[in-house]
């Protein structure tokens, strides 16, 4: 969805309007397509998905990956003045409130299957 708003406010710029912007380095790698890279420029990577096959452990990066996206897209409204843009990010920042929610769900019901009074919340049946 962010790469489909941001080909929408790119695909109509003139030269000028592109050198004026900043644009221009980007533009000249990648014309107005869509190339995923955080606002620092680093490209998207699936490096950047942590994944341990422990529950817990997963449970708990998705939990932050949510609040991460979250806090991004409340930067992304404090910088917006376009109406369109702001109602899709306020619309995928509720999404993330309610990822979030649910995924807090899944690691409490995850530790109350687990053994409680370890502080780590490890799977007993691993630790033999």
């Amino acid at each position: 969805m962010i790469g489909a708003i941001v080909y929408q406010l790119t695909r109509n710029l003139s030269e000028e309007e592109i050198k004026q912007s900043g644009f221009g380095p980007y533009f000249i790698d990648h014309t107005t397509g869509v190339y995923p890279t955080a606002a620092s420029g680093f490209p998207w990577s699936a490096a950047g998905m942590a994944v341990k096959g422990d529950v817990i452990a997963d449970l708990t990066e998705d939990l932050a990956a949510e609040q991460k996206a979250r806090v991004t897209y409340d930067n992304i409204l404090r910088m917006s003045d376009d109406p369109d843009v702001s109602n899709v990010i306020r619309f995928l920042r509720a999404r993330e409130i309610v990822h979030f929610q649910r995924f807090g769900e899944g690691l409490r019901l995850a530790k109350e299957r687990l053994d409680q009074k370890n502080l780590y919340y490890v799977n007993p049946s691993l630790d033999a």
